[in-house]
């Protein structure tokens, strides 16, 4: 064997060597946002049992009015629709963005639920449903950033030269963050 044809394989091999490195790593890297949307879905699925005790305490109740009732179903509807679709694809931005916007539904149909403070009563009977409200907004917004911190690093990795060439090659897309802003704010 010739001296170019030991350097040729040598950086062949190294090329190699690089290119299983640099895929492992994008793999690695992809898993660690399925890992973080998995922390999200049991925040948002904990979120979606709350609405749905919320709902059955106020029609026992009697206290949701019937438009309420359907603005409350038809946000966690939407919200667990999205949510099945971003748990089969979290790395697909159409179905985080839905995501996004059922979440952003939930935190607008909220504050129409509840009854004016005006009164002690009412505002007594729902200071524990305000309480727990937040307490889940609060984790879901820490599940959120861990989810969202994993998607820019993916997609930090996956815009570089030149494991941008390998992402290219096996189809590895930038994933999309999640939006989920507190009520009254954008």
């Amino acid at each position: 064997m010739s001296l170019t044809q030991i350097i040729t394989l040598a950086i062949l091999a190294l090329l190699i060597f690089w290119a299983v490195g640099a895929y492992n790593r994008l793999v690695r890297l992809r898993s660690a946002v399925v890992q973080a949307f998995g922390g999200l879905d049991a925040h948002l699925v904990r979120w979606l049992a709350m609405l749905g005790e919320f709902d059955a305490a106020q029609v026992t109740a009697g206290t949701l009015d019937r438009h309420a009732r359907s603005l409350l179903q038809g946000a966690t509807t939407q919200l667990t629709a999205c949510l099945a679709v971003a748990r089969a694809r979290p790395l697909k931005a159409d179905a985080v963005a839905a995501l996004s916007a059922a979440c952003a539904v939930v935190d607008t149909v909220w504050p129409t639920l509840l009854p004016d403070a005006d009164a002690d009563d009412n505002h007594r009977r729902m200071a524990p449903w305000r309480a727990r409200w937040d307490e889940l907004r609060t984790h879901n917004e820490q599940a959120a950033r861990i989810f969202n911190d994993a998607v820019t690093h993916y997609n930090a990795r996956i815009a570089q030269f030149p494991a941008m060439l390998l992402a290219w090659i096996f189809g590895f897309t930038p994933a999309r963050v999640l939006s989920i802003a507190r009520e009254g704010n954008s």
